[in-house]
């Protein structure tokens, strides 16, 4: 069975264009998708521990978190 360039190679010259255009839309759309901007759905999903915990106690817990994984 060919291998995708043998198939290529075996086309016209037009349709070798047609495939090389469709194979840089493709690698733009991955692209464009890889840096699609955050959607932020996670915006206040801890909501109900505000109260629990300072900025300052997550800052430490998130130290102490980092220090175990090195």
């Amino acid at each position: 069975m060919p291998n995708l360039k043998e198939k290529i190679d075996q086309l016209p010259p037009e349709y070798q264009k047609e495939v090389n255009d469709f194979i840089e839309f493709l690698l733009e759309k991955k692209v464009k998708k890889d840096l699609k901007k955050p959607d932020f759905k996670w915006a206040g999903a801890l909501r109900d521990l505000r109260n629990k915990y300072s900025s300052v106690d997550l800052q430490h817990k998130i130290l102490e978190l980092r220090s175990q994984i090195k």
